[in-house]
């Protein structure tokens, strides 16, 4: 991993200390991997101690692991205090963890819609809930980066995991308005489609129109996520608390192929207007 940031000036996290969730692979591995670039120490969680053993290994030097179940309130606060015995503070939570799994809306169960909501949107509260009575409010500073996803206008074939991120995305304008006077900092990141091992999970016509979704014509780079979250853990991400930061290529503004058919010529462009002269 690099030793540096590419973007941002060295030392910019310097004596951080961060908290990423589900960090052992994609996006959260990704982020962990920039906020050491900047100089912060960094805690990665989740279930698998094999996957998590690995991905510190190749993050390196400040980087720690601890295996844990976010959806348990005992555990969220049992990996809370371990990240207060190893750095002895903890500035910036980023609840990546997360999943779904792809199924028409019509074919979900009770159970599968529950056990989505138990992990999106509990697993979420429970471990900010965690970070916020243990860390951040006695420290009188801190900031919580709630993961979710985009577009915003659903998600077909994951019906149950849009209506829970939707819900964190409330879940963040209330806990942000409700500790801001602790001095705590809550805000939400909602990514769209990205270049990780997680989509190539999905049936291969969905990873084949994924790009082509995307009005910037490409999926995202895991780096683009990570900059964006190092950028939220700065002092200037404070000031984006209650917000929802939407990275998705233009996604959020269009579902479907990009340019759409209808409006595309025979070049796969969309054409131009022509306009009578002026005067």
């Amino acid at each position: 991993m690099a030793e540096t940031s590419s973007i941002f000036a060295p030392g910019v996290l310097d004596g951080h200390a961060a908290l990423v969730t589900g960090g052992g692979t994609g996006l959260g591995k990704a982020a962990a991997a920039e906020l050491l670039a900047c100089g912060a120490r960094v805690l990665i969680c989740g279930r698998r101690e094999e996957v998590l053993r690995a991905a510190c290994a190749e993050l390196g030097d400040g980087c720690e692991w601890v295996t844990g179940d976010v959806r348990s309130d005992s555990e969220c606060a049992r990996i809370v205090d371990e990240a207060l015995e190893r750095f002895g503070r903890l500035d910036t939570v980023v609840n990546n963890a997360g999943g779904q799994y792809f199924v028409p809306a019509e074919a979900i169960a009770l159970k599968g819609w529950q056990a989505v909501t138990r992990l999106n949107v509990g697993g979420t509260l429970a471990m900010a809930v965690a970070a916020y009575e243990r860390a951040l409010r006695p420290a009188g500073s801190g900031m919580v980066i709630n993961v979710t996803l985009s577009p915003h206008h659903g998600l077909p074939g994951m019906t149950h995991s849009s209506a829970a991120r939707a819900a964190v995305e409330g879940l963040t304008r209330e806990l942000a308005a409700t500790w801001a006077a602790d001095g705590v900092a809550v805000c939400a990141c909602a990514a769209g489609h990205f270049e990780t091992e997680a989509i190539q999970k999905y049936p291969d016509a969905v990873r084949a129109g994924a790009a082509r979704s995307v009005p910037l014509g490409r999926l995202g780079r895991p780096e683009e996520h990570a900059w964006l979250i190092a950028l939220l853990a700065t002092p200037l991400g404070r000031r984006f608390s209650g917000s929802v930061v939407t990275l998705d290529g233009a996604r959020d503004n269009w579902y479907g192929p990009w340019p759409p058919g209808g409006l595309a010529d025979e070049g796969g462009q969309v054409p131009t207007e022509a306009r009578r002269p002026s005067g």
